[in-house]
Parts: structure tokens; sequence; C-alpha cells
């Protein structure tokens, strides 16, 4: 299986670079699945049922999110909706959405798309690498599903590494996502799954972190916040990762991070 996973979605820089590579990024690849992470796309905090369908009517097949999943309200109900837009699996069960979101081929083979928070300077929230555990109860890499791909959206560094090898073998790409800056360790882990630390954002990197610079510079050179963020809205590049699989094992036969 050939998959795309484009990084966190920022602003209306990042939403528009993606959109507009979308076809001709699955065409590049010859990708059988487009994965692209919205986390930010609403005005650089969430994202609105209007723009997730924009990406899904455009050629995204499956939307991850983050921890400000929940910052437009609108999107509450279309997470109970849709099933092709996940939030994070270890939020409490009675979270409204999913967690994960299977994925059939016209060939009808399946892919499973899940996330997880980091806990490390992030929010409470239940284990993740447990939460993961509950969930490959239920599903076999080179079973059941052809390819496990697993977003973890986290800050801290070695708590993406130790997902990744405490997962690396039962699923097939463990991505991380959320710190905005694309990592250079692209690799395939000892028992097969393919690995990053961070895909990196799709929005404006003449910036920071997608959003205009004064602000952040205000609040590092001063006592007070400064202004308001402002999230840049044009000269976006996409950052993301191509992993190919190996239908009969599910494991990751190679992945390649690219930007466009």
């Amino acid at each position: 299986m050939k998959i795309i996973y484009c990084g966190d979605v920022v602003g209306r820089a990042g939403r528009d670079a993606v959109l507009t590579n979308l076809k001709p990024m699955r065409e590049r690849f010859k990708a059988d699945v487009v994965i692209v992470n919205v986390e930010n796309a609403a005005h650089g905090f969430g994202v609105t049922p209007g723009i997730a369908k924009e990406f899904l009517d455009s050629g995204a097949d499956i939307l991850t999110t983050g921890n400000h999943v929940w910052q437009q309200r609108d999107i509450i109900p279309f997470l109970d909706e849709s099933k092709r837009i996940i939030r994070p699996l270890n939020y409490p069960e009675t979270s409204a959405g999913r967690g994960y979101a299977e994925f059939e081929l016209p060939n009808g083979k399946k892919l499973l798309v899940t996330q997880v928070l980091g806990r490390v300077f992030m929010e409470s929230v239940d284990n993740p690498a447990l939460a993961i555990d509950k969930l490959l109860k239920s599903y076999t890499l080179g079973g059941n599903v052809q390819a496990i791909f697993v977003d973890i959206h986290a800050e801290c560094t070695s708590e993406k590494l130790s997902l990744g090898y405490y997962l690396d073998g039962r699923v097939s790409a463990v991505a991380g996502t959320h710190t905005h800056v694309p990592t250079a360790d692209t690799k395939l882990l000892p028992k097969g799954t393919a690995y990053i630390t961070d895909v990196g954002m799709c929005g404006n990197y003449d910036s920071v972190l997608g959003f205009d610079k004064q602000t952040p510079i205000d609040r590092l050179c001063q006592r007070y916040n400064g202004g308001r963020l402002e999230v840049c809205r044009s000269n976006g590049t996409v950052w993301g990762i191509f992993v190919e699989t190996d239908d009969k094992t599910g494991l990751a036969k190679s992945i390649e991070q690219f930007s466009i």
C-alpha cells in the first residue's frame, strides 16, 4: 500500500498549499491513500466542518486532528457524523467522534488510521501506548487490515521515539506531529515499522510555526504577551511523508520525506 501523510495544516497558507497539491502528490507517488492532519487548519486553531469537507472533497481520504480539535465548536457534531475524520484515541471514550478510522481501497485492501496524544508537556489524557494496545486487540497487521498508520501528536521527542519502538513490528508507520518543525530522522525501525519524529507543518515557513513573526518576538523580548497571534495567509509549503508497505506482512518497505 502506498500512503501519503501531510503534517499539521496551519491556516490559509497551509490549506491552499495542500489543496493545490493533493492531486499532483497522489499522481507523483501513485498513492493509494492520502491522510492529512487538519489540526490547525481554521485560523491556526482547530478545523471547521466546511474546511474538513473541502479537504475530503478535494481528494484527502482520512483527516487527523490533535489537541486543538475542540477549539472550533461546530466541528463536534461533524466528528460524530463522519467516519473519515478522527480525534485522538486516548481522549475519554465519551468524547465526540472516534479515535480511529478504517479505510477500504477499491481492491478491498484495508488501512487502519489512529492517532494518540502525548502526555509530556501536554494535557492529561490516558496512556497512549495502552490505548493503542487496546485498539490492536481488534486488528491484525497483515490480517484483517493490510496497513496500520499511527499519528502521535506530541511535544516530547523521546516520548515519540519510545512509542515508535514500542509499536515496532505491530504497525506499519508511526509519524509524529504537533511541533510544526520537520525532523530529519525518517527510518525503518528494526522490526519493520516506518518512523519519523515530526512530519512538520503545511504552512508558511517564513514564520514562527505558521504565525506572523512579530507577536512571538514581542512575547520573547517583553514581559507581557503582546498582540494576538496572526496566522499566515499565503506562501505555504507542504511537508509530508510517503510510506510504502508490504500487503502480506503490513510492514513498511520504505519511508520518504518530501516538501512541495
